[in-house]
């Protein structure tokens, strides 16, 4: 219990830090987009190909978010990043995991971040007795979620070579070039997503702090 009031105070610090408003609701079916949202497009972007300088998604694993409504990139992009991450099915148990540590209004109120956001295949590939006891045990839910996000709206030439502090408060690092990236160990498979108040990059494994 020590530890998980000493984690909260830190969530809060950061989340503070990056402009965090007080405007979530309770659930991510409900946030509401951060007021400083970018207009987005009326139209489904097309993931980027070539350089990932380019302004939409890229990556192999973009062709499984849905064409069209919220799941959608333009979906997304209208809401802020629980809520968005909650209507895209390739993210089903990340939603799942973030509603039970009870960080959907910290990640909804949080302005100007980056996630990094493992799939469905990310968490099943963790023994499912490990992935049970872990999703049952919030303090360590909590500090294994709040090392995929960081603060600030990170394009893809930001993770070129980079030393990104956590929310956790640990380090990720990230490499990379054009379409091929890497946090950690962990492959980006679909980059440069835009919510209304995150960039979300998916990635093939759920990272674990040191």
């Amino acid at each position: 219990m020590k530890y998980l009031g000493i984690l909260a105070t830190s969530v809060t610090a950061l989340v503070v830090a990056t402009g965090c408003g007080s405007g979530a609701t309770d659930s991510a079916a409900s946030g509401a987009p951060a007021a400083t949202a970018a207009t987005t497009a009326t139209t489904q972007p097309a993931p980027a190909t070539g350089s990932a300088m380019a302004d939409g998604p890229f990556g192999a694993a973009c062709s499984a978010v849905p064409a069209d409504g919220e799941g959608s990139f333009t979906g997304m992009a209208d809401d802020p990043v629980a809520t968005a991450a909650s209507n895209n099915p390739v993210l089903s148990t990340l939603v799942t995991a973030v509603k039970k540590a009870g960080l959907v209004d910290t990640l909804n109120s949080a302005k100007n971040i980056t996630v990094f956001a493992p799939t469905n295949d990310a968490f099943a590939a963790i023994p499912k007795a490990t992935l049970d006891k872990v999703l049952a045990d919030k303090e360590t839910l909590t500090k294994i979620l709040t090392y995929h996000v960081v603060a600030g709206k990170n394009a893809p030439a930001d993770l070129a070579g980079a030393e990104l502090a956590t929310l956790q408060g640990g380090k990720l690092t990230t490499k990379g070039a054009d379409e091929a990236y890497t946090v950690n160990d962990a492959k980006v498979v679909c980059g440069n997503v835009p919510t209304a108040n995150a960039t979300v990059y998916i990635i093939d494994k759920v990272l674990m702090p040191q």
